[in-house]
């Protein structure tokens, strides 16, 4: 079987702020998106797309306090079967005139393929009862706090 995403538009960064460009023929989607206060973004790793990082199941200790292996399903890595990243942000402003949604919180790249855009809903994406893995047990509880968290001391990034 085969898949193919059409992305609806991409990741700008300008003068700070962080903005989703979408094709004019998206902008009617976004009717009734200005209600909400948080979004959920689907996109496309397209940075770690290729047939290597497609093969990584099992990674090589990528967090700093984590195992020394862990099963990429159980990571929010970039390196992974198929590249689809989903990030809660903040809707900061829909601006149609330009064709854009401002976002806080989106942990792309300039550039990054959206697929997709959804609401963020309590009743249908807010867990009560989380269960983690105590070497993660210290990050933030909310998106609102990862600004002011040391997200970089966390993983294991190449230099």
């Amino acid at each position: 079987m085969s898949v193919t995403f059409n992305p609806i538009g991409e990741v700008k960064f300008e003068d700070g702020n962080c903005f989703i460009v979408l094709k004019k023929e998206a902008i009617p989607a976004t009717l009734g998106l200005d209600e909400y206060s948080h979004i959920q973004i689907v996109w496309w790793f397209h940075l770690y797309d290729n047939e290597d990082t497609r093969k990584y199941y099992v990674l090589d200790k990528p967090y700093t306090k984590g195992p020394e292996k862990i099963g990429v399903f159980a990571t929010r890595s970039p390196v992974r079967p198929n590249p689809i990243g989903i990030t809660s942000c903040v809707l900061v402003k829909l601006d149609r005139a330009q064709n854009r949604l401002q976002v806080a919180g989106l942990d792309a790249e300039n550039g990054t393929p959206i697929l997709d855009i959804k609401p963020y809903e309590p009743s249908i994406d807010r867990v009560r009862d989380v269960k983690m893995p105590l070497w993660c047990a210290h990050w933030p509880a909310y998106v609102e706090d990862n600004a002011t968290f040391d997200w970089r001391s966390e993983f294991n990034f190449p230099e």
